[in-house]
Formats: structure tokens, C-alpha cells, sequence
């Protein structure tokens, strides 16, 4: 466990950290669990060497060869998907204060089973969007349209009492500017449940190499709406730690938690960095 003055990062099962938390102690929980593909994520990358009988030309005649290489990795299959989230939905709802949200990170072909159990466990009247995180990324098949977004459900805990701050969040551009005011259109709008957003560039400063990483950007929108700084924020799919990064950089506490080696060493060298910036 590395424990800092901003947040945890904890290596273990996320169930049985759960457990430990008391009632209410988040105001905001981002849940991003694999998405249940049938096969095993590996973060792959290229890297550029230099040798001499390399397959590549470069500046001066010197030759290069490019080297596959294998960064984290994890496995992704269940044979009973809602019944490993169960538990953690439940947990996730108990560890909500009372004006907590959930946001929960699926896979569409998923989403729809999840949000029957998500019903079930909040009640249908704390269910306040579906949100589509839409990008324009990766294979393009021809015998099919492509699958190109991924879905958050958001759930909060009292449908009459949570807290949802529209005016913190950064506003984006209108996709007609010129159906509006020239004041409007230099302000911007506010977002939609529909979020136009891309993934994390292979070459950004974000990139950590590990699998599934989702941009800040995204959750950053997450945090600033439904949490104010000062709150206590987790994520307990921590990955890449995401979560942690935005909740430092904008003043949350955070905990994050994976069962992971390889996930928890990324966060302690993404967040190392974060933690003494916000310090």
C-alpha cells in the first residue's frame, strides 16, 4: 500500500478492500471493470534500435530495426460476468455518501445486462444517464458498422439529494456555430450524454503502456461534475490510474485499488510525479 497525503493506491482484490471502507466514504466512484471480451489485454508497442543490419534506413545511412515489446497485461474473461460485479456494485452503492454518483465504464455489449442488475441494486429512480463516450479509433470491418464507443451508466445514490455541478465542467464547442450568438459560440456548451473524446494518443505525455488506459479528459469531466475539491473519489478497477491523476491535479483525495503487480507499479510512477506537483 503506498499512502500519500492526497490518496492511497492499494494492491489487492478490490471486494475485500471495499469491505473496509465505511458507509458513505466517497462522494464520487468510477468503475471501469474489464469488459469481459473473452481474451487476454496486453499493451504492445514498437521501439526503435539502432543496429547494423537493421531493416530501416535512417538519417546519416544509419540502419534501425523495430522491436515488438509486451507491457502489462491482464485477463479478460468471465464465465459469470454479473456475478463478479454483483458484489462490487453492491459495495460500490454502500461506499456512496448521500450525494454520491457512480459512473460505471462498459463495454455496450455488456451495458445492457449490467444496467438491469444496476436497477435492481440502486432502484430505477437513482439511475441519471447513459452516457456514450464516442472515439474514432482502431479496425474498421467492412461487414458491419464500427463499434466505436463505449457506454458509462450513472447512478447516484439519492435520486433527490446528489450532487451535480454542470457549471464546473469544461465546456466544448458547438458542432453548428453558426446557428448561435457570437457570444454562445465563444463561450461554448456544455456537454451532452453524448461525449466526443479520443482515446489516449500512443505518443501523448498520458500514455503509461498500460492496457485499456482512458484519457484524463474523460474522466476529468467525471470528477469536476460530481464531486468538489476536498471530496474523496475511487476507483477500484484502478488500471492505470487515471482517476488518481485527474483527483490530484484538481484537488480530491483519492483511493485506488488493483489486483494487479503491474497496474499498481504504473500508478506509483504516474502519480509519484502527480503527488509532489500537488503537494
Amino acid at each position: 500500500m503506498l499512502r500519500g497525503v492526497e490518496g492511497e493506491i492499494v494492491l489487492g482484490d478490490n471486494l475485500a478492500v471495499m469491505a473496509g471502507y465505511g458507509d458513505g466514504a466517497f462522494r464520487m466512484i468510477y468503475l471501469d471493470p474489464p469488459f469481459n471480451t473473452g481474451r487476454d489485454r496486453t499493451a504492445r508497442r514498437l521501439r526503435t534500435v539502432a543496429a547494423g543490419d537493421g531493416d530501416r534506413t535512417g538519417f546519416g545511412g544509419r540502419r534501425y530495426r523495430s522491436e515488438a515489446l509486451e507491457g502489462p497485461s491482464y485477463r479478460d474473461r468471465f464465465d459469470d460476468y454479473l456475478g463478479f460485479l454483483e458484489p462490487r456494485l453492491r459495495e460500490a452503492r454502500r461506499l456512496l455518501d448521500p450525494e454520491g454518483t457512480l459512473y460505471l465504464h462498459l463495454d455496450p455489449r455488456e451495458a445492457h445486462y449490467v444496467k438491469l442488475l444496476c436497477d435492481e441494486l440502486f432502484g430505477r429512480e437513482c439511475f441519471l444517464n447513459e452516457i456514450v463516450w464516442a472515439y474514432d479509433y482502431g479496425a474498421k470491418p467492412r461487414r458491419r458498422w464500427p463499434a466505436k464507443h463505449d457506454t458509462i451508466l450513472v447512478y447516484v445514490r439519492d435520486p433527490d439529494g446528489y450532487w451535480f455541478d454542470a457549471e464546473a465542467v469544461e465546456r466544448e464547442p458547438y458542432m453548428a456555430p453558426g446557428l448561435v450568438t457570437p457570444e454562445k459560440r465563444a463561450r461554448g456548451k456544455l456537454p451532452t450524454d453524448v461525449w466526443w473524446h479520443t482515446i489516449v494518443p500512443t505518443s501523448g505525455r498520458e500514455r503509461t503502456g498500460y492496457p485499456t488506459q482512458k484519457p484524463e479528459g474523460l474522466v476529468r469531466r467525471m470528477v469536476l461534475a460530481s464531486s468538489r475539491p476536498g471530496d474523496r473519489v475511487a476507483d477500484f478497477f484502478a488500471g492505470s490510474g487515471t482517476l488518481g491523476a485527474v483527483a490530484a491535479a484538481t484537488g480530491r483525495r483519492y483511493v485506488l485499488v488493483d489486483d494487479n503487480p503491474d497496474a499498481v507499479a504504473v500508478m506509483e510512477r504516474r502519480l509519484g510525479a502527480t503527488r509532489a506537483r500537488a503537494l
